[in-house]
């Protein structure tokens, strides 16, 4: 057996720009003062005439990346999501979601896998912000290969985009030479009947271990990946709901505003059935190894099993 191969998602994101900055000479990157940590420095190095350090000014960052579209460009503003999401929210919703420019956002060291940094660096809330921005297209990444379609594909779409990259090496779960990315559409990863296990970002890879293991035990469960939270693939959800007849959502997020309440609300819509969440339970971070504070915090596969467990066992 082949050995599993792990990469960041950030650093996708910066090999990603480089590949697309020559198909694309109106391809701008921003970032602010965080160049060697986002990877944006990969495409510095290539593309230095295109590249732009702000400095540790990341609401002005965002105010220059909304003058760079409003001329022609397209910009990649590029920080720690706590800092793109959360220090510069004002000026992303008044500067570039409300004039609907088109800047897409590059947001790294999400989740509680930031590890080491700690409370104030982990950012669980980012998906929830910038989900309440109208116009803002939200997308999270399972692995290397998603995590370059995403950016490709919002190369293409005319619109500000939030994309949100991890700190942490994770397995590439999708095969580059037939993976196909579709904004707004999710994915099945495997079939099941008895519960659908919708999942996003890092919480993919887990909910496949856990849905592996509860298939020994003869729970069939069925795995979504939704790389787009917003626009929200209510169809393939709903579906799911009503062919299973109860959802858990697994997110490195907080459970509130972000892909739990996401896929709560179209279900309550469409096809009302238990939804439970994994996911960051109300509560700060603190510093550790990453893959120790994800096991802490219930962002494992073992933790969606048990979640899928009690769910199958109170149909």
């Amino acid at each position: 057996m082949s050995d599993v191969i792990k990469k960041a998602t950030r650093e996708s994101y910066g090999e990603a720009l480089v590949s697309l900055a020559e198909k694309y000479p109106q391809l701008i990157v921003l970032d602010a003062d965080l160049a060697a940590a986002t990877k944006t420095g990969i495409f510095k190095k290539a593309y230095a005439d295109r590249f732009y350090d702000c400095g540790i000014a990341e609401a002005n960052m965002m105010g220059v990346a909304a003058g760079l579209a409003a001329a022609g460009m397209i910009p990649f503003a590029s920080s720690f999501a706590m800092f793109a999401a959360g220090r510069a929210f004002e000026i992303v919703r008044n500067s570039i979601g409300y004039p609907h420019l088109n800047v897409k956002i590059g947001a790294t060291h999400a989740g509680i896998s930031v590890g080491e940094d700690g409370a104030t660096h982990q950012c669980c809330e980012d998906i929830a912000l910038m989900r309440t921005i109208p116009g803002m297209t939200v997308i999270n990444p399972a692995d290397d290969t998603e995590a370059k379609a995403a950016v490709a594909a919002v190369m293409e779409h005319d619109g500000p985009c939030y994309l949100r990259f991890g700190r942490l090496a994770v397995p590439v779960i999708n095969d580059p030479a037939t993976y196909k990315f579709e904004l707004g559409k999710g994915v099945q990863l495997r079939d099941g009947s008895d519960v659908t296990v919708v999942a996003t970002g890092l919480m993919v890879n887990e909910a496949l271990i856990a849905a592996e293991t509860l298939a020994a035990e003869g729970i069939s469960v069925r795995v979504i990946n939704i790389h787009t939270i917003k626009p929200l693939d209510t169809e393939i959800i709903c579906k799911a709901a009503a062919e299973t007849g109860t959802i858990v959502t697994a997110e490195e997020h907080s459970i509130i505003g972000g892909l739990g309440s996401a896929v709560a609300e179209a279900v309550c819509a469409c096809c009302p059935v238990p939804v439970r969440r994994v996911g960051v339970n109300d509560t700060f971070g603190h510093s550790g190894p990453a893959v120790e504070l994800l096991k802490q915090f219930g962002l494992s596969a073992e933790h969606i099993a048990e979640v899928v467990r009690e769910a199958v066992k109170a149909k």
